[in-house]
């Protein structure tokens, strides 16, 4: 299983990025998947995780990227998306996609797999 994560880079503060997250292999599902973010001395923390496989699909924001980020997929690609949007500097940090989630949604604990991160930065 793989995931492999692009699209980071350097912006100006009010730009847009968007993230891509490719995901190969047989045991993996874009349909449960999430992107965390891990800045420099801080803790990684979860941006966005959906989950779409039951009738009640869920998915949730962490209130920082609220309105300013989304989450989306392309089930034919496997490939999950992150549209993040008027970016500020506390946006910059290492973005990583993660799937096959075990437990809690918003846990780095609960996903075995792994991208290997992406860097945004975002200058003020």
């Amino acid at each position: 299983v793989q995931l492999q994560a692009s699209g980071g880079g350097l912006v100006q503060a009010g730009a847009s990025l968007r993230l891509s997250c490719a995901a190969s292999g047989r045991s993996v599902s874009v349909d449960d998947m999430a992107w965390f973010r891990q800045a420099p001395g801080k803790r990684r923390e979860s941006v966005v995780h959906s989950d779409i496989r039951w009738t009640s699909a869920h998915e949730a924001y962490a209130e920082s990227v609220k309105g300013r980020f989304t989450i989306s997929r392309d089930r034919y690609k496997d490939t999950v998306y992150l549209q993040m949007s008027s970016l500020t500097p506390e946006d910059s940090a290492v973005y990583y996609c993660a799937a096959h989630r075990t437990g809690g949604y918003a846990d780095p604990d609960a996903y075995a797999y792994w991208g290997q991160g992406t860097e945004v930065t975002v200058s003020s």
